[in-house]
Parts: structure tokens; sequence; C-alpha cells
């Protein structure tokens, strides 16, 4: 068990890859800290997961409020002593629209979550896993933090920002033994991609996602589950030596 005692905090942890990563985590030994938006969805997803009491926190918060950030992690570090392992997962797509109609609110609630969100992690969280000398933060980027996407111009902005604070918090933990890395997916199979599909061409998100899946050069979206196989190995110790690094998992879609 790749993670056996180790402490996770897992952002999102009730959407699809987020719900996915904490079943993995689970069966690798993990005790999971689960955070999300709303009390109720935490809920399902641990009946759901099946897990046990003593195994897990869950933890509504808002990512873009620093106060809700600070508590999660407080609340992690009183009931397990320790956190090892922050999956900086939670995210929105926002407005699907050119840039010349998306709005000053859309834009700031897009980077409130996706950049507010993984720098408040990363600030609460640095100071005890440096204390440990030991930790894994890991932060869900995406393909639109490598390249362009019309219509999600926010977004876009938001995923390159989340690459650039993972270079930049890995540069300052190096040497404390805390490790910093991204994930970048391409279509997955959850929520967020039927929002995009649909807002990319009402009534016809069918329509959209075979466009999308036929962009990718293996012709399918990728599962959470694969997502998840990846952010395990960036929590494990397998990666000990990997920090300051941004992984596509997109099917081949980048390398176009």
């Amino acid at each position: 068990m790749e993670l056996k005692d180790k402490v996770a905090i897992i952002t999102g942890a009730a959407g699809g890859i987020g719900k996915a990563t904490a079943k993995l985590f689970a069966d690798e030994g993990a005790k999971l800290v689960l955070v999300d938006l709303k009390m109720e969805a935490l809920e399902e997803a641990a009946q759901e997961l099946a897990l046990e009491p003593h195994q897990y926190l869950l933890v509504a918060a808002d990512v873009s409020k620093e106060e809700d950030v600070a508590n999660y992690v407080r609340q992690a570090k009183e009931k397990f002593g320790r956190v090892d392992v922050l999956f900086n997962n939670a995210g929105i797509e926002g407005l699907v629209a050119p840039l010349v109609e998306q709005t000053a609110e859309n834009l700031d609630n897009v980077l409130n979550v996706n950049v507010k969100g993984v720098f408040f992690g990363i600030k609460h969280v640095l100071p005890i896993m440096i204390e440990q000398k030991s930790g894994s933060i890991i932060n869900t980027s995406s393909i639109a933090g490598w390249i362009g996407f019309p219509g999600i111009t926010p977004y876009v902005a938001s995923k390159h920002a989340v690459i650039g604070i993972t270079k930049n918090a890995a540069l300052e933990a190096a040497h404390t033994g805390v490790r910093v890395n991204a994930i970048s997916p391409a279509p997955i199979e959850t929520r967020m991609m039927r929002a995009v599909e649909e807002g990319s061409a009402p009534g016809k998100a069918e329509e959209m996602k075979k466009a999308y899946t036929e962009a990718i050069p293996m012709k399918r979206y990728g599962e959470p589950e694969e997502v998840a196989q990846l952010v395990l190995f960036l929590a494990s110790d397998r990666s000990r030596y990997i920090t300051g690094s941004t992984y596509l998992i997109d099917g081949g879609y980048v390398a176009q």
C-alpha cells in the first residue's frame, strides 16, 4: 500500500477526478481529508466510496476564500497530526463564450477558484510539510495550461497560471524535502466536460463530444481513474526525485 498511514487532502473531492483519486488513495492506505463546496455532496461521495469513519474527514470549503482554506488545513492537522499530500484539484470551467462576451464577474470567479484556490492551498499546507521535511503537492492544471481553447479564455488563463505557481512553489520548497508538481488532463469523462460540450454548442452537446473526441489521437476521453493513477504516482515515494514538473495525461493531444 503506497500511501499507508499517509494523510492526503483532496479538494474538489466530490467531483469525478477528486472522487476517483479518493477511492484509489483509500485503497492504498491513506487517511483522507475530503474538501468540496457542499457538505451534502461530500457525504454522498464518502458513502459511495464506502469509507471507514476513522479513515476520513469531510470539510465544506470555498477554496477561493483564504480563511476556508486555512480552516481545512487546520482541521486536517488537528485530526490526523500531519499532512503528507495535497491534491489541489478544485476547479470550475466558467462561462463558455468568446472573449469579447466574457464578463468581469466570470473572469473573477474562474481566477478566484482555479488560481487563488491553488495558491492558498500551497500557502497553508507548505509550512506543515516543511516542518515534517516531507510532502507532495499536486496541482490540477489542464491541456488548457499548455495551449489555447477558443471560448474559455478565463479558464485557459487560470490553468496557465497553475503551471507557473507550481514551478515557483517547487523551486522555493526544493531544499525542504517537499515536492510540488502538476497534472494536465485532456477531456475527461466528468461533469465539467458535459458543461463545456453544451456550452460550446447549445443543444448539440453530443456533436461537440464527437468533435472533441476526434481531435484526440487516442480517439477517446480519459477516465477519472486514469488521472487518479497519475496523481498516486506523484503522491508516492516512486516520484521522490520529481518536482516542478507538469505531466500531460491527454491521449496525445498536445503532441500534435
